[in-house]
């Protein structure tokens, strides 16, 4: 047969192959398995066989083997070694057409030919390279127990093999690819769980299944858990992640009648599809359940942790009938439970529904508020021990609502946080803080110390010295002028970051004090690894002294606290006589509270105070 009528009875046969639905839907080793065999019987060849490169790439492995010796199965092929076979990996590897009529007279195979070839029987081969992209990853190995002249036909065949199986690894490589991508986009990293587009996609194809036939339910239950704030900071965000995984694994076990999907929305919240078993009695037993579920004690390095959690429960079609708006009305009635304490459960109904437009009307206004510098300060007289000079003076935050009034931060700082906006607002204090101190100053009048709190989002953030540096510097303040106060939860994990941007602030100048002292988780030597000079006794201690023993005994035991670490201490909350007369016979440095003055806007402060 001449080389033409071969080339085209080759690749006729090759196409009939390639394009046969059997052969497209078959898998990799069905495929490797169809080629050999076609390359086999079509050039009359003993062997047939496709390797692979290892991931080190100093071996070559057989993936299939087609051997006319045995019709029902050959052997397993041993790999080839590159220290075997140095100058034959060599010539592979620059995608070479090897093309070897005597085996045993070859360079390519010194010293070590009789070890494969001489068991074999083999005489001839011919191997065409395969390829992952541009780069070499295997070879089609054809092998002949007789010399064999390889004719250009037989060439082109074996090299139109090697395309396919190239083309097989292209394709494969990108399923691969997209199966990975499309499990990133629609699954959680931490937990595996179905994510929020996941979520929204199932939402979207039930609600459109229930309007095409008329009739069905379903019911979306918001899982918030409880305390996950104080885990992480208190025990570290590691442990809070196994916290996470753990509570993720067992609800997504957790046998429930009409369970559909399961998604972890990120950080401490999940949402379960309750499908057809959606009466209010059926929906109070599937949150019993999980909420048993959850209460399980989580042991992580033999300790033992507790949780609960918050869940709001909407139904389609009753409470809404697009994914947008079941999701909303799902997160606000978690929001709804969480706001009645820990472990509670509500169901979604119309005062829910208008507290939360009420909730996104106030966010959207705040952000509005705060993105054109509309926050005022008002501030709150620290004095000295004797009660009457003022030593200092705490900012607080206060918004002049249109609508509503003045508002104070127990109004707006939960909203604030959860839409990401405690940094920003944090900057428009310290920005009419700084406003406030040149006003007086080019008013020739002497304010004293400003203490601005900072939030956790703050202090955290590597940029906020940078910040007050500049804002110091546009309104001409020295830094000294401000000083800065740090609740106990925003220093609990003290990173690298915590403690540099701490320790900026001190170096330029302001002094540093812990607030709330005693309601969070300070540890001695985060205390000692901190540079705070001062110590607020929350409130709450100083409320009922001198007549509540435990409380006395509490303060008492924090100002000999105060003074081993050689820090001063400012007590909040003094109301009575009695409450300053108790301190100040124990030596409490600073005195803040109602009975000296509420905070006040800064025109009163400079005529009543100063």
């Amino acid at each position: 047969m001449s080389d033409k009528r071969a080339f085209i009875r080759f690749h006729e046969k090759l196409m009939k192959l390639s394009h046969d639905p059997e052969f497209t839907n078959s898998t990799r080793p069905e495929k490797l398995a169809a080629l050999c065999h076609l390359c086999a019987t079509q050039l009359q060849v003993d062997r047939v066989s496709v390797w692979r490169f290892n991931y080190g790439r100093d071996h070559l492995l057989c993936e299939h083997l087609f051997d006319r010796q045995y019709p029902n199965g050959a052997p397993k092929a041993p790999p080839w070694k590159r220290d075997e076979y140095p100058a034959y990996f060599a010539r592979l590897t620059h995608a070479r057409v090897i093309d070897i009529q005597d085996v045993y007279h070859t360079p390519l195979f010194q010293p070590l030919r009789t070890d494969y070839f001489r068991s074999l029987g083999i005489h001839s081969m011919l191997d065409a390279p395969v390829f992952y992209g541009s780069r070499p990853s295997g070879v089609v190995c054809l092998e002949s127990r007789s010399t064999w002249r390889w004719q250009l036909a037989e060439f082109s065949f074996a090299m139109a093999i090697a395309d396919i199986v190239s083309l097989l690894n292209t394709h494969e490589a990108w399923t691969d690819s997209k199966r990975k991508l499309d499990h990133v986009r629609y699954y959680d990293r931490l937990t595996g769980l179905p994510n929020l587009e996941s979520l929204r996609n199932r939402i979207g194809y039930l609600t459109q299944k229930i309007k095409r036939r008329g009739s069905g339910q379903f019911a979306l239950f918001w899982i918030n858990l409880d305390r996950m704030k104080i885990i992480n900071e208190g025990i570290g965000a590691s442990v809070g992640d196994l916290v996470i995984n753990e509570v993720a694994h067992r609800l997504a076990d957790t046998p429930l009648l009409g369970k559909d999907l399961f998604a972890h929305l990120g950080g401490d919240e999940f949402v379960l599809i309750l499908r057809t078993y959606t009466r209010p009695d059926a929906l109070l037993a599937a949150a019993r359940i999980l909420q048993k579920t959850i209460k399980q004690p989580i042991h992580i390095n033999d300790q033992p942790i507790n949780l609960s959690a918050g869940i709001g429960v909407c139904r389609f079609p009753e409470d809404g009938t697009e994914p947008p708006t079941l999701l909303r009305q799902a997160e606000a009635a978690m929001y709804s439970a969480k706001n009645r304490g820990v472990a509670q459960l509500s169901l979604f109904d119309d005062s829910i529904q208008a507290t939360a437009q009420s909730r996104f009307a106030l966010e959207r206004e705040l952000h509005t508020a705060i993105k054109n510098h509309q926050l005022e300060v008002f501030y709150q007289p620290i004095f000295e021990r004797s009660g009457t000079r003022m030593a200092s003076a705490e900012a607080l935050v206060r918004w002049h609502h249109p609508h509503r009034g003045w508002l104070t931060p127990a109004t707006f700082l939960d909203i604030a946080r959860g839409a990401g906006l405690m940094y920003d607002l944090g900057e428009c204090v310290i920005r009419r803080v700084c406003e406030h101190l040149r006003d007086a100053k080019i008013a020739d009048t002497r304010l004293p110390v400003i203490s601005v709190n900072l939030s956790a989002e703050q202090v955290q953030s590597p940029g906020l010295p940078a910040l007050v540096a500049a804002l110091c510097a546009e309104y001409g303040v020295a830094h000294r002028q401000l000083h800065f106060e740090v609740t106990e939860d925003s220093i609990q994990d003290a990173s690298e970051t915590v403690r540099n941007t701490l320790d900026q602030l001190v170096r330029a100048g302001s002094e540093l004090a812990i607030d709330d002292f005693g309601t969070g988780y300070s540890s001695l030597s985060r205390l000692k690894a901190l540079p705070f000079t001062k110590l607020k006794i929350d409130q709450s201690f100083i409320s009922d002294i001198p007549y509540d023993e435990d409380d006395c005994a509490i303060t008492q035991s924090i100002f000999g606290l105060a003074r081993g670490l050689a820090m001063s201490v400012i007590a909040e909350g003094v109301e009575t006589r009695e409450h300053e007369s108790w301190l100040q016979v124990r030596g409490c440095e600073f005195l803040q509270g109602f009975r000296y003055s509420e905070p006040v806007p800064l025109d009163t402060l400079i005529t009543e105070f100063l």
